[in-house]
């Protein structure tokens, strides 16, 4: 027991590194940055000459840019540092307890052996739950460890050890899991480090190109105006400028990959193993166009969607998707106030009044779903005409984010998408939209 226990602890702390190591790398780069060159680099540049008339107006420049390079950089360096500490101490939100099987259910579960009595107890269960989603084998999605239905969207974290509503994924670099919780300040957090870093290499890249040029001569007052003595600065803004490009490339890559499952209403699990629906898998599940899906995760009010706040819709357990509320039978369900009947492979789920943010999120689909003929079209599979404009404009914005992260990593089959299935499905939906 206690061997296991002191193991556990040694997992805990070493899961801290990575996060210890980003935080001294951004000391670091704070001490570089502010100390290094502004003060030493960009001042001793000012200073060079301060007793000749023809470099007053320089040495102003070289001041007043050192000032503005400092207010920018803290500005982001603040909004950085908060979206990576909220991303980090945030804690992963967890079903609530009507997710929990009651003490007699969990009793009854535990003695029965078979896997259809099994599966019985918990339709039961689960009758008057928000789930539209089942196992790949149209099973009611349990977890015998935290002993509760899954909500829809929800995974078991073996690292946290708890269920996570909209687990996205669990991260090393924030030694936390990516959830419903605050996957909106993981995106602003890849965000302001991307354009922490872009501020950071823009302006350091001169100072380094003059110190490729660098003078050795022992004395500053000997060197050209256009290049920098010989300090102790040299290695920092040399460092500082590699170290900064480097998390920058990382960085693009991943808040693209990023930008696009937001705009699509994905996860990174949903890509890898598509959600299952009564109708089958399908990855698009849950999209509702791409303003709807920005809207889902940053809130309605947009002067909140580039503070690290919590401003995410709905409650993490029910999510609005569109094959549920476009389903005829389940229209027609809803209607009557009856319970859904549920056989095997078959089997429906019951109706459940929706949250105010899915009727905002939901207005304009459910007018939509009233008219006969959409709805005809809608049950086949095609999009309306609004969601068609939104896949474009998602096209559009997701080909100039990967163009860059695609040119250097061509598209894996693990990923689930190409070139050609992007180009395939627009086609398909364009087609069934405007033809």
């Amino acid at each position: 027991m206690a061997p296991s226990h002191v193991l556990k602890c040694c997992q805990k702390v070493l899961a801290w590194v990575p996060v210890a190591f980003i935080a001294l790398v951004v000391a670091w780069s704070y001490y570089a940055y502010v100390v290094e060159l502004c003060v030493f680099t960009i001042s001793s540049t000012a200073e060079k000459g301060e007793h000749d008339v023809e470099n007053q107006t320089s040495q102003l420049t070289e001041r007043y840019k050192a000032v503005v390079y400092l207010v920018v950089f803290h500005l982001s360096f603040v909004m950085f540092v908060w979206s990576y500490w909220k991303t980090i101490f945030t804690s992963p939100a967890s079903p609530s307890n009507e997710f929990c099987l009651s003490k007699a259910d969990k009793e009854q579960y535990e003695k029965e052996e078979r896997p259809e009595c099994q599966q019985e107890i918990l339709r039961r269960a689960a009758k008057d739950l928000p789930i539209y989603t089942t196992t790949a084998s149209r099973a009611i999605r349990y977890c015998d460890r935290c002993q509760l239905i899954k909500p829809d969207r929800c995974h078991h974290c073996s690292a946290c050890d708890i269920c996570v509503l909209k687990m996205d994924h669990h991260c090393p670099w924030v030694n936390n899991c990516v959830g419903f919780s605050n996957y909106k300040f993981f995106l602003l957090f890849l965000m302001y480090s991307l354009l922490y870093c872009l501020f950071v290499a823009a302006t350091v890249l001169q100072y380094f190109i003059k110190f490729w040029t660098l003078c050795h001569r022992k004395a500053a007052e000997n060197c050209p105006k256009n290049e920098l003595p010989n300090t102790h600065a040299k290695f920092h803004v040399l460092f500082l400028f590699f170290v900064a490009a480097m998390f920058f490339i990382s960085i693009l890559s991943l808040f693209s990959y990023h930008c696009w499952l937001v705009g699509k209403n994905r996860s990174t699990i949903e890509t890898f193993r598509a959600p299952t629906f009564r109708n089958g898998p399908d990855k698009n599940g849950f999209s509702l166009g791409c303003s709807k899906n920005l809207r889902e995760v940053f809130g309605d009010e947009k002067k909140y969607w580039l503070l690290p706040i919590f401003t995410s819709l709905g409650d993490g357990c029910n999510f609005p998707t569109r094959l549920v509320v476009t389903d005829p039978e389940q229209l027609t369900v809803s209607s009557q106030n009856e319970p859904a009947k549920s056989s095997g492979a078959s089997q429906s789920f019951p109706p459940r009044p929706l949250s105010e943010s899915q009727n905002r999120l939901l207005a304009n689909d459910s007018q939509g779903v009233e008219s006969g003929p959409e709805e005809e079209n809608l049950k086949s599979g095609s999009l309306n005409r609004s969601t068609c404009d939104d896949s474009v404009v998602l096209f559009v914005v997701g080909l100039s984010f990967f163009f860059f992260f695609f040119s250097f990593n061509r598209p894996k089959k693990s990923l689930g998408i190409g070139w050609s299935q992007v180009e395939e499905n627009l086609f398909h939906r364009i087609k069934s939209a405007y033809l």
